[in-house]
């Protein structure tokens, strides 16, 4: 299999099933340490900042394969931001993207990659999560179509054929976007083609997709000689949201809520060094690749463009939150069906 298409295979974003995570919850909480949390008293031996001082451990699950949006994490683990602030933190990576989630809510690790919406409909089900940063600060996930389709704008997808990745999140938002660019989002042809976003497209069998990323598939389509137009989902009636985000457990933030503004003061170092050496930040990731499926220098170089300016928090520190984008999500999704209205945004993040 193509190393692209087999990595590409692992991301299945957006929605996951929730209602099962929280019936396993109970029985997997005995797992980790009595605050649910699979390192929050432990340490282990080591250097902080040359002192001889141990290291507490730190558990980081990714969201999809290491790729240029984690660089700031392989940033700060090799410029040693995290030994600083007393941490001895190990990056994983998921078997699948939704495990992320799972595994932090389980107790089986501490902080965890995921995304805005995710993070709501979890506590929907009443799974305890908090998001304590936002990485990317806006969405990734666009309305891909050829620029060769004659496709101006979201509209003139009305009855034609849209692939998208099995997300009934996705398929809403690519529904608001038809509806209010003037369109009709009833005749469109919603084809679920799971992970298969971009074969659809080259064989011809959808005529857009929505669930690709402009700083992934948009990328890897256009080297395949297959350029796409654009539509950010924002100037289409869906609001503004974190695509990426960082996660804990709420027993985790009662037993290590220190540990995780050390791990916050180190990543924002991290993305600091990245922002500033992007080439050398570059490196750092491209040292720690899957060699089962070797990232593409280009690509990532240019994912990481793209990504340095969605990432930034302006004035506020790196990670900051704003609780008016929770609100406004929120009340997207339930509006959409997609979030029961018990749910209070306010609950689902905090600063630290």
């Amino acid at each position: 299999m193509n190393p692209i298409i087999k990595r590409y295979r692992r991301r299945t974003t957006g929605w996951i099933p929730l209602l099962c995570l929280a019936l396993l919850l109970p029985a997997l909480g005995g797992c980790g340490n009595a605050a649910g949390t699979p390192s929050a008293t432990n340490e282990s031996a080591g250097s902080g900042s040359g002192s001889g001082t141990k290291l507490q451990p730190l558990t980081v699950m990714l969201d999809w394969y290491p790729n240029a949006v984690h660089t700031f994490l392989y940033a700060a683990e090799e410029q040693g931001y995290f030994d600083e602030e007393g941490l001895d933190v190990t990056i994983q990576m998921p078997a699948d993207s939704n495990d992320a989630l799972k595994l932090v809510a389980a107790g089986k690790a501490d902080l965890a990659l995921s995304y805005q919406p995710q993070v709501l409909m979890a506590r929907g089900e009443e799974i305890p999560v908090r998001s304590i940063a936002a990485l990317v600060r806006h969405p990734l996930n666009h309305l891909l179509v050829p620029e060769s389709g004659g496709i101006a704008s979201p509209k003139d997808l009305s009855g034609h054929a849209v692939g998208f990745s099995s997300i009934p999140l996705y398929e809403a938002m690519l529904r608001a976007m038809v509806n209010y660019d003037g369109g009709d989002a009833a005749s469109l042809n919603m084809i679920d083609v799971g992970y298969d976003l971009i074969p659809a497209v080259t064989t011809g069998r959808v005529e857009g997709i929505i669930g690709g990323f402009i700083n992934h598939e948009a990328l890897l389509l256009e080297k395949e000689g297959v350029p796409m137009t654009s539509f950010d989902p924002t100037d289409y009636g869906v609001p503004d949201y974190y695509e990426l985000v960082l996660v804990a457990s709420e027993p985790g933030l009662q037993q290590s809520q220190e540990a995780y503004a050390a791990f916050l003061r180190a990543a924002r170092k991290g993305q600091q060094f990245t922002a500033e050496h992007p080439q050398e930040a570059l490196d750092l990731l491209l040292a720690q690749q899957d060699a089962t499926a070797p990232l593409e220098r280009d690509i990532e170089a240019r994912s990481l463009e793209l990504l340095l300016p969605l990432m930034d928090a302006g004035k506020h520190p790196f990670g900051d939150q704003d609780g008016a984008v929770w609100e406004q999500v929120a009340e997207w999704l339930k509006q959409n069906g997609l979030l029961d209205s018990e749910v209070q945004s306010g609950d689902a993040f905090v600063n630290l």
